[in-house]
């Protein structure tokens, strides 16, 4: 709240105390209230209205899918790169093994999973050696 620890909200409060006196401190503390009443009538009517315009569609979104914390840029390019029919192939292969691992585990043949992710066969892809560098790329 404003940068404001403890402390120095305790020493504002003893400084506004003074300030004001006794006299006028019951006025001001009855103001006070009055406002925190109006504040919270005015967010729960605000709240009413919200729902009544919303209706039920407020109350059908799922708020744990939007959780940031669930994130996974690997699942994300994975849903996006891999059609119904390849995923369901390499989940059927390698099952949540791969998942669980972070990465694509080799078959027997040391091939990755991307081959059969591709539907390339297991036996047609061979392993050239390393990829090519480019000098010009940044």
């Amino acid at each position: 709240m404003f940068d404001i620890n403890g402390g120095e909200m305790l020493v504002l409060l003893v400084v506004a105390v003074i300030v004001i006196g006794p006299e006028r401190l019951p006025a001001y503390a009855e103001q006070l209230a009055g406002l925190v009443k109006r504040l919270r009538g005015f967010v729960a009517s605000t709240k009413d209205r919200v729902d009544a315009e919303m209706g039920g569609e407020l109350g059908d979104v799922d708020w744990t899918k939007l959780d940031p914390r669930r994130y996974d840029p690997r699942r994300i390019v994975r849903d996006a790169l891999l059609d119904d029919e390849s995923q369901a192939a390499l989940d059927g292969t390698f099952g949540s093994l791969g998942e669980a691992l972070g990465g694509r585990p080799r078959n027997a043949s040391g091939v990755t999973g991307a081959g059969v992710a591709a539907g390339v066969p297991v036996g047609a892809r061979r392993e050239t050696g390393p990829a090519p560098f480019d000098d010009e790329a940044t």
